[in-house]
């Protein structure tokens, strides 16, 4: 799929903020994401040595501290232009965002479920637990 004009316009906002808040030495990567209502949320990962959070799983929680909790769109961006998620970002989004679109390159955006065939559904598993809590025979 084409990236819409909102979409192509979160691609420019991560970019900026990787260029005005990135210093490469600490953080590697930015990414934007857009609310239904149109807000946008951004974020920087944290790099060092113990781990830390990527840029995506950054915005999620500052769309989560503004009670945003559905993305349309989410990009993620470094140096040289747009980076697709990492394997446990694909596992958060498809969690928590399972509807949300992912620029995967300038010109091509997919739906997280694309990123992540066959995945393991978190919400799935928590529903077979209650499941099984309300029913323990069976």
């Amino acid at each position: 799929m084409l990236p819409t004009d909102a979409e192509r316009e979160l691609l420019a906002t991560a970019l900026r903020t990787a260029r005005a808040r990135t210093r490469w030495r600490h953080h590697n990567a930015a990414a934007a994401g857009r609310a239904p209502d149109g807000r946008v949320f951004t974020g920087l990962n944290v790099f060092h040595f113990a781990g830390g959070p990527c840029a995506e799983l950054v915005v999620l929680g500052a769309a989560a501290a503004e009670g945003v909790y559905e993305l349309e769109s989410v990009v993620a961006v470094d140096a040289t232009g747009v980076i697709v998620p990492c394997g446990r970002c694909r596992q958060v989004l498809s969690d928590l965002v399972p509807g949300v679109r992912v620029l995967v390159a300038e010109d091509e955006v997919v739906g997280v479920g694309d990123l992540l065939p066959r995945a393991y559904r978190w919400a799935e598993h928590l529903a077979a637990l209650e499941q099984r809590r309300r029913d323990p025979r069976g």
